[in-house]
């Protein structure tokens, strides 16, 4: 129910416009968002490299309905692009295909992406294409697998709540696409998607264990000590070199298990979002699980 409500408010725009405008809430917010502006983020990126992590960096933004608009995304992400080599900064980005135009025109979509690609190209910096409901599943991957006959550098995310999830990570493997392996974090009817959290969970550690064993360099999308563990084990039993693959965490979540797995010798990679439509993107955190939502929480009450 709690997870059902978050969600429900996540797409709210007049709560989403109050909370937006509440000072308490964006200071809190920016424990877990990168400021607004591509200079901040940039200066979290170089403080986060200082310290051993590389960097996913997003731009939040979703679903616009103007082509001006969708192309104006696009040259965001190459601005983004430019700025970490002229920075020298060990990042990649994350995109969203509704931002480029996705809810618009197929064809204006793919033709933003490939902009972003071809720029991402042209300095060997990876494309992480972000998985958004289940409704942009299949002709995400569709797009992905299309762009993968010209670009090495582009991958994408896979959501284990979904019940689709094993064959689509299979046909990945098999065309050697990188993956990010998440839970999940939009409302989706039980007809598609596991809708108990343990059946999640095992799905999740069932995915994990084949993008290691076979995946090209997977991303473990995790918080969660447990799923961590797994994966440390089934690491051990089959001899998995920690260069194969590595770990993601969210910016501001959990900085004491980060520091842990730097210290024990594992790649591990920061998603950093910033920019100024971060009400959507922190309510879902808190709704894909609920210890962030407590931890998140824990920060709003110290200030």
């Amino acid at each position: 129910m709690l997870r059902g409500t978050l969600l429900y408010l996540a797409d709210r725009r007049s709560i989403r416009h109050f909370v937006t405008h509440n000072r308490l809430a964006c200071r809190s917010a920016r424990r877990f968002v990168a400021g607004e502006t591509l200079t901040e983020a940039l200066q979290a990126t170089r403080t986060l490299n200082q310290r051993g992590f590389t960097v996913s960096l997003d731009h939040l933004g979703e679903n616009v309905s103007d082509a001006a608009e969708a192309r104006s995304a696009a040259q965001d992400y190459i601005e983004i692009l430019d700025a970490i080599k002229q920075a020298s900064l060990d990042a990649n980005i994350s995109i969203k295909l509704t931002a480029l135009g996705l809810d618009i025109d197929a064809a204006l979509c793919e033709e933003n992406v490939r902009r972003v690609l071809d720029r991402a190209k042209s300095y060997s910096t990876f494309v992480r294409i972000d998985m958004e409901g289940s409704a942009y599943t299949e002709r995400t991957l569709a797009l992905v697998a299309k762009l993968r006959q010209d670009y090495e550098e582009v991958g994408t995310v896979i959501q284990s709540y979904l019940y689709r999830s094993a064959r689509d990570i299979e046909s990945l493997i098999a065309t050697q696409t990188r993956v990010r392996l998440v839970k999940g974090a939009y409302k989706e009817p039980p007809e598609i998607a596991y809708p108990r959290k343990a059946d999640v969970d095992r799905n999740y550690e069932q995915l994990m264990c084949l993008l290691l064993a076979r995946g090209n360099y997977p991303a473990i999308a995790t918080h969660d000590p447990r799923m961590i563990q797994a994966a440390k084990a089934f690491i051990a039993a089959n001899a998995i070199d920690p260069s194969r693959f590595e770990f993601q965490m969210l910016y501001g979540i959990r900085r004491d298990l980060q520091e842990q797995l730097i210290r024990e010798g594992y790649n591990l990679r920061i998603y950093v979002p910033y920019g100024t439509q971060w009400y959507p993107y922190l309510t879902r955190r808190m709704a894909e699980r609920p210890a962030n939502l407590l931890f998140i929480l824990s920060n709003v009450l110290r200030q």
